[in-house]
């Protein structure tokens, strides 16, 4: 009897050098091991959120989170830097409004 890994049935990898993800979905591993392990959400939790994906799927992505974490972190750390850079390059219209408008409520107007 031959084995099938049960994880490559939840798990899939795009031959393009895509991020690992639930097979069939757009919900990456590194999606589930954030919602998991830093916002605090149960496994069903998060299929309470996505309910199309299956609690199979859920521990599937933390299984390979678990046997690849150096390459998740990276991923996950590369990707907050990204999203840094981004902020630092486009400045939020509703901050600079609100700058805008603190700015003239504490300037001295001309008598």
């Amino acid at each position: 009897m031959s084995k099938i890994p049960v994880i490559s049935e939840h798990i899939e990898i795009t031959p393009d050098g895509g991020k690992p993800r639930i097979a069939g979905h757009r919900i990456r591993v590194q999606d589930i091991v954030i919602w998991h392990e830093r916002m605090g959400l149960s496994p069903d939790e998060i299929v309470y959120h996505h309910p199309s994906i299956t609690l199979a799927d859920v521990y599937a992505a933390l299984a390979y989170y678990h046997d690849h974490q150096d390459e998740i972190r990276q991923e996950i750390a590369e990707g907050e830097a990204f999203v840094r850079e981004v902020q630092a390059k486009t400045p939020s219209i509703l901050q600079e409004k609100l700058k805008n408008r603190n700015d003239t409520r504490n300037s001295i107007l001309p008598r």
